[in-house]
């Protein structure tokens, strides 16, 4: 199972971003998807995730009212907005898919389903 994310690239502090999430070889329709990132020497951190619906999100503190995920089922693409970036927003970027029913962001474990990445510089 393949997912894809794109969207990264080099901003400035207070910029916009946005980031997609996709896959070619599976419908992610079931599947419950996050936005996880790490940043240089630091553990990956789950920073949002949205359900199957789309109805249901959840965003860690750090990005909370800055961030927006959201969902197009038809196009099989999961978004992550990105806004008000800041320098230690920088990392790369991952979408990772799990068919658990999720009550938070949860724990990279928690996934079954991960892309390569896409990074995020954030930088004057």
């Amino acid at each position: 199972l393949q997912i894809v994310e794109s969207g990264g690239g080099l901003v400035q502090p207070g910029g916009s971003l946005t980031l997609s999430c996709t896959a070619s070889s599976f419908d992610m329709v079931t599947y419950t998807i996050a936005w996880f990132r790490q940043a240089p020497g630091k553990e990956r951190e789950g920073i949002s995730n949205i359900g199957s619906s789309g109805a249901q999100t959840y965003y860690a503190d750090s990005v909370k009212d800055r961030f927006t995920v959201s969902r197009n089922n038809a196009r099989n693409t999961v978004y992550l907005q990105l806004r008000s970036l800041k320098p230690e927003d920088t990392a790369d970027y991952y979408c990772a898919a799990t068919s658990k029913l999720m009550f938070g962001v949860g724990i990279p474990e928690d996934y079954d389903f991960w892309g390569q990445g896409t990074q995020v510089t954030v930088s004057s």
